[in-house]
């Protein structure tokens, strides 16, 4: 397996699977994407669901990394995902229960991690191939993220302790919930550095590529990334929508739909993935919240990115973002590859005008009939509607996240199985749930405390300039 850039008009030179996963960002700021794909038929599904049933999920995420992954020896790599994926560390060996709803509706239960996150099913095992692919060639690395409620902390819990590796991550004030806060500034750790950003998520992101794009400090740091722009987390993910086919999924040719909350593309250009790869996925549902660029995109084919004061702070605030750093690497499949392209659109015309308009290229109309990707949005009446429902019909509460999936999922369901995936276990939206059905969800025994843990965050109130500053002081 070998990777090129989505900017890079050359692929004569292509990258091997772990030296972008210490790289992140391509140095021409494009996105790493594979050369070419790997297939699978219904003969490979039905060898994933054998891997599944006798060595479990770590067993499946062995034999999917395997497909992306040909510079770590196998057993290594076993080794690697047998330590990520652990029943003390995800609550059970199941580690990716699904359980139905109603009206044909599943739910994948992607929370059970440390952070209860979805985000720490790739972060797990990211922090492992880190470790070891860092001992290998005897590095360090400073990692610079930037999180908009769950990846912060995710990142944190999973690279706590590793001292080849320092965190910094970048947060918008007073845009996540008090469990958020608490679960990523209560760290007092010398490895971890918190910082929060004055706007909105867009603004840290910004940040992080804006230090990226400093050659010289990038290489004197040795700078990583945790976030989705970093390939080896997508890699990660597809692992989930697998395991989530296998369990709805009774024969190797039996289609299902997956609805998926996202702001970032970074969680449904896993399912984008999974699909090409041959995944029975009939539709990929993208499901936003008030903050509908994504939305907008699949309906009318202009993506059209809004600024921090023209971001909603919502019920929903890990969706609050108006640019997708990720939908670069679906529009380079959307334009066949076209590196030169995607380079002049995202280099150039995105950055002049705030806008790409790829109605020309039939954007919608592929998108939909090539790639199976349908879209909408969700408000906060919806969610809460959503939250009262499943509950009342279910017994199960949701997250805000979630909701928007089960809302437009059940309004763009089809007649094959639609599992939505779940984003976050509620106890980390006490006031949202409060409003949705009366009372909060209670707080398992591995999470008191959290709310009451002393803060450890930096305001960065200079900017480019003071956040240079400070990787530059504390990154030795």
């Amino acid at each position: 397996m070998r990777y090129r850039s989505t900017r890079q008009l050359d692929a004569s030179q292509p990258a091997n699977f772990c030296d972008i996963l210490l790289e992140g960002l391509a140095p021409d700021g494009g996105l790493y994407w594979p050369v070419e794909w790997p297939r699978l038929d219904r003969s490979d599904l039905g060898d994933l669901r054998r891997t599944w049933a006798r060595r479990g999920y770590a067993g499946l995420a062995h034999q999917v990394l395997g497909l992306f992954c040909d510079d770590i020896p196998t057993a290594d790599l076993e080794r690697i995902c047998r330590r990520a994926y652990t029943a003390e560390q995800f609550d059970g060996p199941d580690i990716v229960p699904v359980s139905p709803l109603n009206d044909g509706l599943w739910l994948a239960q992607l929370s059970n991690g440390p952070t209860a996150a979805f985000k720490d099913l790739a972060m797990r095992l990211l922090a492992e191939l880190f470790e070891y692919e860092l001992g290998r060639r005897d590095r360090r690395i400073t990692i610079l993220g930037a999180t908009s409620g769950d990846t912060g902390s995710a990142a944190e819990r999973a690279m706590l302790g590793q001292s080849r590796i320092k965190v910094f991550m970048l947060s918008p004030q007073g845009r996540m919930t008090a469990f958020q806060r608490g679960q990523m500034y209560g760290i007092d750790d010398p490895g971890v550095v918190n910082l929060t950003v004055p706007g909105a998520f867009d603004d840290c992101q910004d940040l992080v590529k804006a230090v990226n794009a400093d050659a010289e400090l990038k290489a004197r740091l040795e700078l990583g990334a945790v976030n989705s722009i970093n390939w080896a987390r997508l890699a990660a993910q597809v692992v989930y929508y697998i395991a989530s086919w296998l369990r709805v999924a009774p024969a190797d040719d039996q289609p299902v739909s997956l609805a998926v909350p996202t702001g970032n593309f970074g969680n449904i250009i896993s399912g984008h993935i999974a699909r090409v790869m041959g995944l029975p996925i009939a539709r990929l549902v993208l499901a936003t919240n008030e903050n509908n660029v994504l939305a907008e995109f699949f309906q009318t084919g202009i993506y059209r990115v809004r600024s921090a004061e023209q971001t909603f702070a919502t019920s929903s605030p890990s969706m609050d973002i108006s640019k997708a750093s990720n939908f670069e690497r679906f529009v380079f499949d959307l334009l066949d590859g076209d590196a030169a392209e995607v380079a002049r659109l995202f280099g150039q015309v995105l950055p002049a005008s705030g806008q790409i308009d790829l109605t020309a290229q039939g954007a919608v109309e592929r998108a939909r009939d090539v790639f199976g990707f349908q879209a909408g949005s969700s408000t906060h009446s919806d969610r809460l509607a959503a939250i009262a429902a499943v509950w009342r019909d279910c017994g199960r509460l949701i997250d805000p996240h979630t909701a928007d999936g089960v809302t437009v999922g059940r309004r763009l369901r089809g007649p094959e199985p639609m599992i939505c995936l779940e984003t976050a276990l509620p106890i980390k939206f006490a006031d949202t749930l409060i409003e949705a059905v009366g009372f909060p969800a209670p707080i398992p025994d591995r999470f008191a405390g959290v709310l009451d843990a002393p803060s450890h965050a930096i305001e960065l109130t200079g900017g480019l300039d003071q956040l240079k500053q400070i990787l530059v002081e504390r990154a030795g």
